[in-house]
């Protein structure tokens, strides 16, 4: 689920009970060493510098990012996506006869073969409610008589029915984000003839002094609004109230869909026949799409150009990162998640970022047989945690590598959690991060992170574990590229075991509503925050083993229900 730069996950809690305010940090202070630079960082620059040191060389790696879209346009980007070298740009024919015309770029699932976009879509739960109401509401249901699949799709109608009475409180939030949200566009509205400008970020106005009392203060109105909200300090004026009328709007229409029906804009749209994954010739390649925000910053994380003296440096520097559009405004479609990564691993991508995440999965076993799909020919996915604040071992989160319906979990799949700095936000963890013993692998750093921005050759800071994971795929790629040798599952042991443990006298808080101190090492199964430098001297260890079964059974059911 894609969110106004990651900050909405938090209002559950964060206007209610606490809210953290980062501060100043280096940019890219998520590339630093803890020693040298004194940030929680993943040593990058030891990392590379090890690597020159050892002789080593890079062999180009394919890195697929299945989110909301991608500017293509970029200068930090157009030199590293992925080019179909089957696919003739422009000629309206499948030359590769993959069933997907002119994928020059990657392929989005989310278009009509029109031209046209799903933009914004409606959340997981309110479509399995209206799914499978006329089959379960008031009637008696023996589960003993129904198949596997009946009953999974029963518990969840259940749980998801149960999740429709929207509480008080829930009710209470969004009344505060209105309130906040409309003083913002009255203070917009002075600030914008003060200033003489239609667009301008907190930064700017920081700089800004007004004339007139009226101008000063819708400048203090303004500032402090966006610090309630949480929203970084260069997110523009223009896009921060797009994003929050789109936030307002979806959740009015989430709290209407006990009693109405969302509107299917598959169906107006894509026109496929969603119950049928062999009808998955559907889409078009305009892997930008209507809302490029998300997918651009994590592409940039992951390998903006390195070394060309603009704009930042992604993590990874010899990846083509290949775009497949399955994140709209709102939860995604298994059948778009699954056939992304069919297509992902069917055109050679070795890595995999998958920054979102939903609770109900209705069609998880496609996805779970994508996934095996994936483990078979030796691919690593990287999986974004989650902004809730929620102990996954406790509460799904979707996609997972456990398959009820098998028993079994893959082994080449990695769940990332968001770590910031002391100096930052005086925590480890982030306050907005999911969390888990058996659920989590590792962290990595997830606030104040800086990268592209789409339009205009931009760039700018958001947070959420959306961000963490694409630092932990470009690490993953890193790895892949200089130890081409290395199978997927042994790359996810390397990152695991070589995370930095930070010391515990530093105060760490548990995320969520009721901040308390905890150890940082038990928030994951590694506890700790991934670390580039000692990984790549892990990997040059490492001898390379021949992959016979990327499959394996797990030797027990994880605690967390799927």
């Amino acid at each position: 689920m894609n969110r106004l730069s990651i900050v909405f996950a938090l209002l559950s809690f964060s206007l209610i009970s606490h809210t953290v305010f980062a501060q100043d940090a280096p940019k890219g202070w998520h590339l630093l060493d803890p020693i040298d630079d004194h940030y929680y960082g993943i040593s990058l620059d030891k990392a590379y510098k090890f690597l020159k040191e050892h002789n080593k060389q890079s062999k180009p790696v394919i890195v697929a990012v299945l989110d909301s879209g991608v500017d293509t346009t970029h200068e930090d980007l157009k030199d590293i996506l992925w080019r179909n070298p089957k696919e003739i740009p422009g000629n309206g024919i499948d030359d590769d006869g993959n069933g997907y015309i002119d994928d020059i770029n990657g392929w989005n699932f989310l278009g009509g073969k029109d031209g046209s976009n799903i933009k914004k879509n409606s959340d997981e739960r309110s479509r399995i409610y209206h799914r499978f109401k006329s089959d379960f509401l008031g009637k008696p249901i023996d589960t003993t008589k129904l198949s596997y699949d009946e009953k999974y799709h029963y518990t969840i109608w259940k749980k998801a029915a149960a999740e429709m009475n929207f509480s008080e409180e829930e009710q209470t939030e969004l009344m505060y984000v209105e309130i906040t949200a409309k003083a913002i566009k009255r203070h917009d509205k002075v600030l914008r003839k003060e200033l003489e400008q239609e667009e301008y970020t907190v930064e700017t106005l920081e700089k800004f002094e007004p004339n007139s009392k009226a101008g000063k203060d819708a400048k203090l109105g303004y500032i402090t609004c966006m610090k309630i909200l949480g929203i970084e300090a260069e997110e523009t004026n223009i896009s921060t109230i797009e994003q929050l009328d789109e936030y307002i709007e979806g959740k009015k229409l989430a709290y209407e869909s006990k009693e109405k029906e969302p509107i299917d804009y598959r169906a107006q749209i894509i026109k496929d026949n969603y119950f049928d994954i062999n009808d998955n010739h559907y889409g078009n390649n305009d892997v930008m799409g209507p809302n490029a925000m998300h997918g651009t910053h994590v592409t940039g994380i992951i390998a903006a150009k390195r070394n060309n003296g603009i704009g930042m440096d992604g993590v990874a520097d010899n990846v083509k990162v290949m775009m497949i559009r399955v994140v709209p405004d709102g939860d995604e479609y298994d059948k778009d998640v699954a056939l992304g990564i069919f297509y992902a691993v069917n055109n050679g991508a070795k890595v995999i970022n998958m920054s979102f995440g939903k609770s109900f999965s209705p069609e998880k076993a496609w996805v779970d047989s994508a996934l095996r799909y994936a483990a078979a020919k030796d691919v690593l996915i990287l999986h974004a945690s989650g902004n809730d604040g929620e102990d996954n071992d406790v509460k799904e989160n979707y996609p997972s590598p456990y398959s009820p319906k098998t028993n079994t979990t893959i082994e080449n799949f990695m769940n990332v959690g968001a770590s910031t700095d002391p100096t930052i936000s005086g925590s480890i963890a982030a306050d907005f991060s999911n969390y888990g013993k058996q659920t989590v692998d590792v962290f990595a750093p997830g606030v104040k992170i800086y990268s592209t921005l789409p339009s205009k050759n931009k760039y700018g800071n958001l947070k959420g574990t959306s961000m963490s994971t694409p630092i932990v795929t470009g690490l993953a790629a890193l790895i892949r590229s200089y130890y081409p040798d290395l199978s997927a599952v042994q790359v996810k042991q390397i990152i695991e075991t070589s995370v930095v443990r930070p010391d515990t006298s530093i105060a760490n808080m548990k995320p969520g509503p009721q901040p308390t101190a905890v150890p940082f090492a038990s928030l994951s199964k590694t506890g700790g925050i991934v670390n580039a430098y000692y990984a790549v001297s892990a990997a040059d260890l490492t001898k390379p083993i021949i992959a016979k079964d990327a499959l394996k059974t797990s030797s027990k059911t994880p605690k967390s229900k799927n």
